[in-house]
């Protein structure tokens, strides 16, 4: 299970630098919210997985309070996602 949320861990972080420096500058400076619309939906699927699984190996990682909420976090800032497999969850 860890594979699967390192791989979704990465698929999120870069539907999220996708949708933040790519889509979103197209939608406000070029007036096109097509791919706000394209990347949306993905992102948003990507997110509740990443939060499910979070949750779900929280007691398998042994993942004390502070480190659980520092992956947590992460999911919201940009390249958050790709420090927390470089920190904890490379083996």
């Amino acid at each position: 299970m860890k594979k699967i949320f390192r791989i979704v861990s990465v698929l999120e972080g870069a539907s999220y630098l996708l949708l933040l420096f790519i889509a979103t500058p197209i939608k406000y400076w070029g007036d096109n919210d097509a791919f706000v619309k394209l990347l949306g939906m993905p992102h948003g699927i990507l997110f509740m997985a990443y939060m499910f699984l979070a949750f779900y190996l929280k007691g398998q990682m042994e993942w004390k309070a502070k480190t659980f909420l520092i992956i947590l976090a992460a999911s919201v800032l940009p390249f958050g996602t790709f420090y927390i497999d470089k920190k904890y969850l490379r083996a």
